[in-house]
């Protein structure tokens, strides 16, 4: 049996910090007209854990985590979350299951019209349905201390730097405490200094919040950084999967070649 199948046959086997599962996926096949992007999908993750995906641009890895909150449907297979068929829940059941799961976009999605205290604030009243100030307040200054941000209460997102930014739009995020995480390229377009904070963040966040993780990232740094475990995705499926460190030292010259540099 060759590496890649004995890692593919792995997928399943728990290396996180609990058998808990929080997101189970089989089967899974999405198409987008004739074009099959998703072949067959199978991923699990465990409670506590951080999931890296790791795949060339085109592959169907944002697609992946947009079926886990519902945003697309899958064509074939199944996505549970906290063991619910997410196909079958109901609208409100669909929004109550994403005031659970938390979900970095790549630009962080901040309101530009909000302040920063704005923008936080927006989440809580809005999800949570929180009203009193006191506790808008407190929970605002603490998750602004938590990213090393609580200068920034009062500025405007456009006075913000890029990192600034996604620092916010995870605290925004963060604010509302989900049991999972999905980032989506969380440090695309950042220098290597600000990249290598936002990774060391996502890592203090996951400990501090306890949350269970899905990053998807280009960023080799930011996938050693935070990775318990990592996936390796090749033509709309799952080919190999491991430990930063198992992976880098692959003799599978595909996966090998997201390694190069990082030896």
């Amino acid at each position: 049996m060759d590496e890649v199948n004995q890692h593919k046959e792995g997928a399943e086997q728990p290396s996180a910090k609990t058998d808990e599962v929080m997101v189970k996926i089989e089967h899974l096949r999405k198409c987008f007209g004739s074009k099959e992007v998703l072949k067959d999908i199978n991923l699990t993750l465990h409670k506590g854990e951080n999931l890296i995906v790791l795949g060339r641009s085109g592959q169907g890895k944002s697609v992946t985590i947009q079926c886990i909150v519902g945003l697309l449907t899958p064509d074939k297979g199944s996505v549970k979350v906290f063991g619910q068929e997410v196909a079958e829940l109901s609208n409100d059941e669909l929004k109550e299951l994403r005031t659970r799961v938390g979900f970095l976009f790549q630009s962080g999605a901040l309101y530009d019209s909000m302040t920063v205290k704005e923008n936080l604030e927006f989440a809580l009243t809005r999800v949570l349905k929180i009203k009193d100030q006191q506790e808008l307040d407190q929970r605002v200054k603490e998750v602004l201390e938590g990213i090393g941000l609580p200068e920034a209460i009062d500025k405007m997102p456009s006075d913000l730097s890029g990192g600034m930014r996604k620092r916010v739009g995870l605290a925004r995020t963060l604010i509302v405490k989900p049991e999972i995480m999905l980032y989506d390229e969380p440090t695309t377009g950042l220098d290597p200094i600000t990249s290598r904070e936002i990774s060391e963040l996502i890592l203090k966040m996951q400990k501090k919040y306890k949350t269970s993780s899905i990053i998807i990232t280009h960023d080799m740094e930011c996938a050693r950084i935070t990775g318990d475990r990592v996936l390796i995705m090749n033509d709309g499926e799952y080919i190999a999967q491991g430990t930063f460190e198992e992976l880098q030292h692959s003799e599978d010259e595909f996966v090998k070649s997201f390694f190069l540099d990082t030896l």
